[in-house]
């Protein structure tokens, strides 16, 4: 989000500018702090008192411990609340989430409501039903367990492993890296060139070796950029980057090996029509490679197929 922007948007009728501590496509922080600063400035020149709240969903429990000179959060003046998920760097299972308000006051009377039928007052502004505690219990158990500096350590070393597997990637001179070296420990990728094949197709024949690897494309307004994704948490180990570094070179070298989605459609349909011009369609220079050679082998022999799956999944 562009913070200009934004701000220019805000009206008599806003009710808070939503900013992303940790952009679901490419693990991006959004400038928090100039978004502050130009929202005091209307505020100022307005009376109004519009505030800002921070989706860290994923980056609430990155930020603090990697970039604590980062302002993004009650420093600031205009951020009231701010959001984080227990389930992605929290380490806990899904089904925890927190909020929290920098002061009563911001949490507005009208959105709490109260139940006493547990036998005594229970103020609550969520979805009120029967669930278990075990993800609060895990949290807590958790932030107990690790502290700040438990917390700190892991956070680094999936900051180190995403380094691994960025310049892993970068250094096969086919990629542009789309993640930022500030925010998550995301490594968003994409192709250089896309006139032979897309990011699709790697993350279709990554499967062959058990990564699962997203491929999609960016928000409106970019939608023309298509990525790769790749989330480092606590258990995607060093060793397990240079694994997957070592995968996608054995898929470019497949997809060199093999002609241009367009051609491989052209020459199934004329061999469907003409079963006996199979043949003489196949493109000259196509370099048949020990990876395609093996493709071929095991879509011959299912049994085959299970030579291409690894541990690993991302």
């Amino acid at each position: 989000m562009d913070p200009e922007k934004a701000v220019e948007l805000v009206d008599e009728n806003t009710i808070c500018v939503c900013a992303i501590l940790g952009s679901t496509y490419n693990g991006e922080f959004e400038d928090v702090k100039r978004l502050n600063e130009l929202l005091e400035a209307k505020n100022s020149k307005t009376g109004w008192d519009t505030p800002i709240h921070v989706d860290a969903a994923s980056g609430g429990f990155i930020a603090p411990f990697l970039y604590p000179e980062l302002e993004w959060d009650f420093r600031l003046s205009c951020v009231r609340s701010i959001n984080v998920s227990g389930h992605k760097y929290g380490l806990v299972y899904a089904g925890v989430g927190w909020v929290v308000w920098k002061s009563k006051s911001d949490l507005p009377e009208e959105l709490i409501f109260h139940v006493n039928y547990l036998g005594a007052d229970q103020p609550t502004f969520t979805l009120n039903f029967s669930k278990g505690a075990s993800q609060i219990i895990a949290q807590y158990y958790q932030l107990i367990r690790l502290g700040f500096e438990g917390y700190k350590s892991i956070m680094e070393n999936c900051r180190s492993n995403a380094k691994v597997l960025c310049d892993g990637i970068r250094s096969t001179g086919r990629f542009d890296i789309l993640s930022k070296d500030v925010g998550v420990p995301v490594v968003a990728f994409c192709l250089k060139d896309r006139s032979k094949h897309d990011e699709y197709e790697i993350a279709e024949n990554l499967r062959r070796y058990g990564w699962i690897v997203p491929a999609y494309t960016m928000a409106p307004d970019a939608q023309h950029i298509s990525l790769l994704r790749v989330v480092v948490r606590e258990d995607f180990s060093c060793t397990l980057a240079q694994r997957l570094v070592n995968d996608i070179h054995k898929v470019l070298e497949y997809l060199d090996a093999r002609p241009p989605r367009l051609v491989e459609a052209v020459a199934a349909a004329i061999t469907h029509q003409e079963p006996e011009l199979s043949s003489e369609i196949v493109p000259e220079g196509i370099k048949i490679s020990a990876i395609l050679n093996e493709t071929i082998l095991g879509l011959k022999s299912p049994r085959r197929l299970g030579s291409f799956k690894t541990n690993g999944v991302c």
